[in-house]
């Protein structure tokens, strides 16, 4: 008798390279580690559950809790291949993954793990912590909006304010943007406050001093600046209008227009090795004090002023396109339209004509004039009127563009002063514009995070715990693919060479600064059969390419994650 054939096949791809990298880096042995599970839990444990997971939303970009337990059914040979252990798919419910989330919502276990996990990767990857960004960003849902909850109204950064948000913290390592910190608060909440925290649980979590925090204009509070001096930690940030107002920004420049001032120029390096000019600039120096915790502290601070040759351009012309779209609406008022209420008094005009130049931000920009001409005419007795006559104003209103005015606010165009407390020979003027216009890489990581193949946005869950919970879980999904792209960058380096092979309908094209999406994409559509008649069961693994295998070679995994397939499962006749 003749027993039946079966043969199945399951989607490899980036799995086994996935889930090794989870496994470097200690992610599954830490969360069982600092999360305790009830005692109930059976089946895989929560570290492996969150590796799966994590492996899933990085090969498939999506979160979505009821897309992973059929995932999990269609590879039951390659997840169970990959972890060494029996993975049934009911380990990757909705109620599992439910309660994954709710336990990574626990602030006081989450930031223990999240200590030594930032410990092990600098250890086990032989990073050199020296410089940390700090941002924010904004999540936008349609969600219920409760008292105390999570999703509240706020300054949106998805330029949504109609939608109710949470507010994610994050500061990364730079220059390849992995997450150190992550924190996760109400929509509502401003950004100052977040400071302080984040660098507090930073010193926690590397133990070390002497970091060079970079942020935007909202880090540059007194006491946030204080509180790092105090620290003997270093900051980089510009100054807003509220720590610096305009007067003292024209006290620096004016001896820059009297040609006072001598200007260093700054100059960055492309991919290319060719050399930009960029900006220009020069420093001063001030004294300060703030009283923190009852403290007395003092320091010496450098405020880099620098133009910025690109923002300045890109200001003119946008000065240029509101003075056009202003005087183009005010002309239009000139012209009598069906459907548009008539203006007849100079009141009127005027009112129409300020709300104009405030909202194109040109009022003090344009001179207007009002051409007013009087007439009257003869209105023919009616009835119980009598004849009379009838005046009325025609207004035409012009504009002319105020040279002088436009003249003093351009000299201001590209300006911007940057505050730090670094030594000039640890940071010298290019050294830090440099180091501040790195923010794309913070950019990116958000970028990553909120899109694919994180993909937090949009965010299917109405539970505060959940959601806290996912974003967490998808930093330390943000942490794998830098750590990938930063392993895979260094050893082309080291080595001199480049990766060619990675760019489809591109084949000879090089690179020495692949990205990991791209890398992950190269390990696509390898598939592994599976042949079952009994007393055989047989396994074969789509072969690697050239590619694939270097791939692997760089970034330090053998091959055999992927060739064990092939004899994992072969059993005697």
């Amino acid at each position: 008798m003749i027993t039946p054939l079966t043969i199945t096949n399951e989607r490899v791809d980036d799995i086994p390279l996935l889930l090794r990298q989870m496994t470097d880096m200690g992610v599954g042995e830490l969360l069982d580690k600092h999360f305790e599970t009830h005692g109930n839990w059976q089946g895989a444990s929560l570290g492996t559950v969150s590796e799966v997971w994590l492996s899933h939303i990085l090969s498939e970009g999506d979160h979505r809790l009821s897309y992973l337990e059929d995932w999990v059914a269609d590879r039951p040979v390659t997840l169970s291949a990959s972890l060494n252990q029996e993975i049934q798919r009911l380990d990757f419910s909705d109620d599992r993954l439910a309660d994954v989330l709710r336990l990574l919502s626990d602030d006081e276990h989450w930031s223990a793990f999240e200590s030594e996990l930032n410990q092990r990767l600098v250890r086990v990857y032989e990073l050199r912590p020296s410089q940390v960004r700090l941002d924010s960003t904004t999540v936008s849902g349609q969600w219920s909006v409760t008292e105390d909850g999570l999703f509240q109204y706020g300054h949106s950064k998805d330029h949504r304010p109609d939608l109710p948000q949470l507010k994610v913290m994050m500061a990364t390592l730079d220059a390849m943007g992995m997450p150190l910190v992550t924190s996760v608060v109400d929509g509502s909440r401003a950004d100052d406050p977040l400071y302080l925290p984040t660098v507090a649980a930073i010193r926690e979590s590397l133990g070390q001093s002497g970091l060079l925090y970079v942020g935007d204009s909202k880090m540059a509070a007194l006491a946030t600046r204080a509180t790092l001096t105090a620290g003997d930690d270093y900051y980089l940030c510009p100054l807003p209008q509220v720590q610096l107002p305009s007067e003292g920004l024209q006290s620096y420049l004016e001896p820059v227009w009297r040609q006072e001032q001598t200007l260093s120029p700054i100059e960055r390096v492309r991919f290319d090795g060719k050399r930009v000019y960029i900006a220009n600039g020069f420093e001063v120096t001030c004294h300060l004090s703030a009283e923190i915790a009852g403290q007395l502290i003092e320091w010496r601070e450098r405020r880099l002023v620098v133009c910025s040759f690109k923002q300045a351009e890109q200001q003119k012309q946008g000065l240029e396109q509101r003075l056009a779209k202003a005087q183009q609406a005010i002309a239009e008022l000139n012209v009598a339209k069906q459907g548009r209420r008539r203006l007849e008094t100079q009141v009127q005009w005027q009112q129409q004509v300020e709300t104009i130049l405030k909202q194109d931000r040109v009022e003090d920009l344009l001179e207007v004039t009002y051409d007013i001409t009087t007439h009257q005419r003869r209105i023919r007795p009616y009835r119980d009127r009598p004849e009379r006559l009838e005046t009325k104003q025609q207004i035409k209103v012009k504009t002319a563009i105020n040279q002088s005015a436009v003249e003093n606010v351009s000299r201001y165009f590209g300006w911007r002063v940057y505050a730090t407390n670094a030594p000039e020979t640890d940071l010298p003027l290019e050294k830090a514009v440099l180091a501040y216009r790195e923010q794309y890489t913070e950019e990116r990581s958000f970028g990553r995070f909120k899109n694919k193949p994180l993909s937090l946005s949009p965010m299917y869950l109405h539970r505060d715990d959940h959601a806290t919970g996912l974003v967490r879980l998808l930093s330390i999904g943000l942490r794998a693919l830098t750590l990938i792209e930063f392993t895979m960058r260094e050893k082309l380096a080291q080595e001199n060479s480049a990766l060619v092979g990675l760019y489809p309908g591109n084949p000879n094209r090089t690179t020495t600064r692949p990205t990991t999406e791209r890398l992950l994409r190269a390990f696509d559509n390898i598939t592994l059969t599976i042949i079952e008649q009994e007393p055989q069961k047989i396994s074969y693994i789509t072969s690697l390419s050239p590619l694939q295998q270097r791939i692997l070679s760089l970034l330090g995994f053998s091959a055999d994650i992927y060739s064990r397939f092939n004899s994992v499962f072969q059993k005697p006749p």
